[in-house]
């Protein structure tokens, strides 16, 4: 099966997964005896119109599976209704979920650039002094619970005053010039970054070392030892190659932890993300917000799964679809 069609076959794949999750989702918050738009009747600036026009496109006055059809029916349009400020919620995800993807990206950028030759580090030292600290830190890194971490930092930086303590950007950001706006976002970004990478990068070390490691015992490797090949060209060459292949197939789960995982994180640091926003909307039984925000955020799963299998298939063409 060439690449397109194995793309076409994984997205009608998704479809019943995308379902699913929006029925359970749906029925879990309206199994609450809350009414779903008591928040919003709270505010007043929020007009009886507006009310009115929610009543009516979630169908509140019909039987609750009417009420996820019309749900359906108003999201598949891109009709998200309003959150409880009186804004549409399309317009609140579209602030956040750029965000998100900024921190999500970045810290997978830096994890797996500094995690896969940490762990190729680790298997070619086995049982010598260098291995030993990786493992070590690495243990270290995946006993530390994340949110416990994040109020670290932040206590550090409220303590020390080098870094901000909250927020994407500075009081003054319209202010500065492209290059000075660039390293305020950077500052913002270090300490959420920081958590998330200390906490994905334990666990890619580790799972690069074993690969390698188990690889290294196979018995093609011993093969080309035996053949006279240089040992760069053994490791990097043949070993590497095939220990590297699961590793690709972690991306997915990897971009689907830092979703979960960034939630926290980005609640302590008081981050403009979609964790954050989701979080704040559970709280205040926001349905259309965590609603949307629950589909927006699976659909970023999928997309990232789908993304990790499709560079799985280029980097191992004997891949095949399932």
């Amino acid at each position: 099966m060439n690449l397109a069609g194995y793309v076409i076959k994984r997205i009608f794949q998704t479809i019943p997964l995308l379902f699913l999750v929006s029925m359970i989702s749906f029925f879990l918050i309206r199994l609450a005896p809350v009414d779903p738009l008591a928040e919003l009747k709270l505010n007043p600036s929020i007009t009886q119109e507006t009310l009115d026009y929610e009543v009516q496109r979630l169908g509140l006055d019909k039987p609750i599976i009417v009420q996820y059809g019309k749900w359906l029916k108003s999201f598949l349009m891109g009709d998200l209704g309003y959150c409880t400020t009186g804004e549409k919620v399309s317009d609140k995800l579209m602030e956040r979920i750029p965000n998100t993807l900024l921190l999500t990206g970045l810290v997978i950028l830096i994890t797996w650039s500094v995690g896969i030759p940490l762990g190729i580090i680790a298997a070619l030292n086995w049982r010598k002094p260098i291995d030993r600290i990786l493992t070590i830190f690495s243990s270290i890194g995946m006993a530390i619970p994340s949110f416990f971490f994040a109020l670290l930092l932040l206590i550090f930086a409220v303590k020390t005053g080098w870094f901000p303590t909250g927020g994407l950007t500075s009081y003054n950001y319209s202010e500065m010039t492209p290059l000075q706006k660039v390293l305020d976002c950077l500052h913002h970004l270090c300490l959420p970054v920081i958590v998330l990478v200390t906490i994905s990068l334990s666990g890619l070390q580790r799972q690069m070392r074993g690969n390698l490691l188990d690889v290294l015992q196979a018995d093609y490797v011993k093969f080309a030892r035996a053949k006279g090949l240089s040992e760069t060209k053994v490791i990097y060459k043949h070993a590497l190659r095939n220990a590297i292949n699961p590793m690709v197939t972690l991306l997915g789960f990897e971009f689907a932890s830092l979703l979960s995982g960034a939630a926290l994180t980005e609640y302590v640091f008081q981050y403009p993300g979609l964790g954050r926003l989701i979080l704040e909307a559970v709280m205040k039984s926001d349905i259309n917000l965590v609603m949307a925000s629950l589909m927006i955020g699976t659909i970023m799963l999928v997309i990232g799964n789908l993304l990790a299998d499709i560079l799985l298939k280029i980097v191992d063409p004997r891949v095949e679809a399932a």
